[in-house]
């Protein structure tokens, strides 16, 4: 009969291991979508899936050393990031919080009293108790291990919004640096351009007192300076403003890289093409998508936990305890109580509470799938727009570059003609004013084919691929 017993006992602890297999619900597969073979915009040419890897570090293409430092600084020190770190440290904490609803649970608990019972001529007694409460839910359907389950997708989706963070904070320091160094350019033609200005305003005041041009030209040619000038305080703010933003990117106040920024450097150009893969790359490469994924995964999960609570929960409770009016007197076998024992508990009308919550775990599952489809087409339409932005600001690039040699060449021989008398001031004045609006126009283009490579970067998933410690908290407690 013991042995019997033993035997039961052994197989009712067995059968929940064997059962949490068969957990309820459905289970998570990723979706599928249809994707086309290659991009629309970038020919019938593919990368090979070696050549992807250098999506990683995109920006050191740059050849730009203060942009490879200034991005370190920024994944150190951004906000964001550490809001991202602490949402990981959060995900990961929930996750073990789940775990913990597998194993056993045990509670002890200790009491010591002195009593003075009535009618007993005023005697004291002591009482000490102690005793050890246990319970262990056998998860039959699998609700618990739903439970780990989504946490654990949640901690995934958790890491690849890190990923997505650190995708855009790197873009944003590339976009910024490229920015200000624009801006530092055109300052700096705004000012060479009014000094050449000025030098055509002071040949046409020598020319007027010597009575072979009218006082309008002169007139003119001053107000062509000036305007120029004019250009530069909102060419500085805006300047101004790409450094204040560079700074709060690294964790610093809006002027900590004023100095650092001051120097004037060449607008960063990109020496090679980015490898653009296929589109079904965006599934595994864009953190955002594989975030919406592991979303889905986990309101897949939540569904089969939301349906194993409508079924029968059964647990194994256990009671210890002991008690005496001396401390020696615990532990004795004489002082010792017991209790073991399956109970069940189901679930016979909760007034469509589970229901309801199985058919609202249903929905926000539907919510992700589409939450999923649309990171797929959003990351599918980034690429699309950078490719094809890129490819024709490089058009419009060598256009511009083509007309600003033009009307370079065309302003030099006006001055020429102009200085020696066989032109008018007017035409001076009109090729000055095409040189510059040309030559401001291919800087501008410049920063842009820059931006549009750091926007194809992103697009395609590229971003920081080296280790981000995520396990040290920002605000150090007391040891506990």
């Amino acid at each position: 009969m013991d042995a019997r017993l033993r035997i039961s006992r052994l197989a009712a602890l067995a059968l929940p291991l064997f059962l949490a297999a068969c957990a309820v619900g459905p289970d998570h597969t990723p979706p599928e979508v249809a994707l086309s073979p290659r991009w629309s915009n970038d020919g019938p040419r593919t990368a090979r899936p070696e050549r992807l890897a250098a999506l990683g570090e995109w920006w050191k293409d740059f050849g730009d050393p203060l942009v490879d430092r200034l991005i370190e600084e920024a994944v150190a020190g951004n906000l964001d990031v550490a809001s991202a770190k602490a949402k990981v440290r959060e995900a990961r904490a929930t996750r073990r919080e789940a775990i913990g609803g597998l194993l056993p649970q045990v509670d002890g608990a200790g009491s010591a009293e002195r009593l003075k019972t009535a009618g007993t001529g005023g005697s004291v007694t002591s009482q000490f108790q102690a005793g050890l409460d246990a319970s262990w839910e056998l998860d039959l359907f699998g609700g618990n291990a739903r439970a780990v389950e989504a946490a654990t997708r949640g901690a995934e989706a958790a890491e690849d919004d890190l990923h997505a963070t650190l995708l855009t904070l790197v873009g944003d320091v590339a976009t910024n640096y490229a920015e200000a160094r624009g801006l530092q350019a055109r300052i700096d033609l705004a000012r060479r351009t009014a000094a050449s200005q000025r030098r055509t305003a002071e040949l046409t005041r020598s020319r007027f007192q010597a009575g072979s041009v009218s006082a309008v030209d002169g007139a003119k040619a001053d107000a062509q300076a000036a305007s120029t000038e004019a250009t530069i305080p909102d060419l500085r703010a805006s300047y101004a403003q790409a450094v204040h933003r560079l700074s709060v990117l690294t964790g610093r106040e809006p002027g900590a890289l004023a100095a650092l920024m001051a120097p004037v450097k060449p607008i960063p150009a990109p020496r090679r093409a980015l490898p653009t893969g296929i589109p079904a790359d965006v599934l595994t490469l864009r953190p955002d998508v594989r975030a919406a994924e592991r979303r889905l995964a986990q309101a897949t999960a939540s569904v089969g936990k939301a349906e194993a609570a409508r079924l029968p929960s059964v647990s194994l409770t256990g009671q210890l305890s002991t008690t005496g009016v001396r401390l020696g007197d615990l532990g004795r076998a004489s002082s010792i109580a017991w209790s073991w024992g399956p109970s069940v508990s189901v679930p016979i009308f909760q007034g469509g509470k589970l229901v309801a919550a199985r058919d609202a775990a249903e929905a926000e599952r539907d919510q992700t799938l589409a939450a999923w489809k649309s990171a797929v087409l959003t990351a599918l339409e980034d690429v699309e727009n950078a490719l094809v932005g890129s490819a024709q600001e490089r058009i419009k690039g060598r256009k511009l570059a083509e007309a600003t040699a033009r009307y370079r060449q065309a302003a030099e021989l006006s001055r020429t003609l102009y200085a020696a008398g066989s032109s008018s001031f007017l035409d001076v004045l009109d090729a000055e004013r095409s040189l510059f609006s040309a030559e401001d126009a291919l800087l501008q283009s410049r920063v842009a084919v820059a931006v549009d490579h750091v926007a194809l970067a992103k697009a395609l998933g590229g971003g920081w691929t080296r280790p981000v410690a995520t396990a040290k908290p920002e605000t150090a407690d007391p040891a506990r």
